[in-house]
């Protein structure tokens, strides 16, 4: 029996934050993989967003037994060729150094003009059971801001402009961002199989 508990392989609270917000099966009991394995810990080498959601979400699985969902998500921006894309947690360098990152974007699109600074942000999201793995995907479309803008979100939040609400991601409430963003569709994309594998029906 898996019990009705999903384990989120993350150990990024703000991640932790926006799925269990958002998660569509409430009666499933939602456990970050920390609070089971303190020193969890996997390398991101993979050189794809679902390669490293695997990783992460098979490592779960196999240290505790219970159904495991993880995502790896990144900003791609067309100029820089999709660049920082599987890199972006550690563009500059640190891992999860957030100024840091986005200095560095900021930087290298000094002079790109704005109409080619198109950007999208993009998770992969896998899940891994005693069947197999599952995968799910989702995007956001906008464009890099020439200066930070909100104090909301986390990451590239302050840098990226969503065109549809004419405002930075991290100038948007937790709501707004959770119904347009790229892990909230990956989510949805996802949610069957959840509701499948927990419930029995994909509604």
């Amino acid at each position: 029996m898996h019990g009705r508990v999903l384990v989120l392989a993350t150990g990024n609270r703000h991640k932790i934050a926006e799925i269990v917000r958002i998660f569509p099966e409430s009666s499933v009991g939602v456990v970050p993989v920390f609070d089971l394995i303190p020193g969890f810990d996997v390398v991101e080498d993979g050189v794809t967003f679902a390669e490293n959601a695997f990783k992460k979400a098979a490592h779960a699985y196999e240290l505790t037994g219970r159904p495991a969902l993880a995502d790896d998500s990144g900003l791609e921006v067309d100029a820089l060729d999709g660049a920082p894309g599987v890199y972006s947690n550690r563009f500059a360098g640190r891992e999860g150094d957030d100024a840091a990152n986005n200095a560095k974007l900021l930087h290298l699109l000094r002079d790109v003009p704005d109409e080619k600074r198109t950007a999208r942000f993009r998770t992969v999201m896998a899940f891994v059971t005693e069947h197999g793995v599952e995968y799910a995907s989702g995007t956001c479309e906008g464009s890099i801001l020439r200066s930070p803008e909100g104090s909301n979100g986390f990451g590239y939040d302050p840098l990226f402009f969503y065109p549809e609400m004419q405002r930075s991601f991290a100038s948007l409430t937790q709501d707004e961002k959770n119904s347009v963003s790229h892990r909230g569709r990956a989510l949805a994309a996802i949610a069957p199989v959840l509701r499948t594998y927990f419930t029995g029906t994909a509604r």
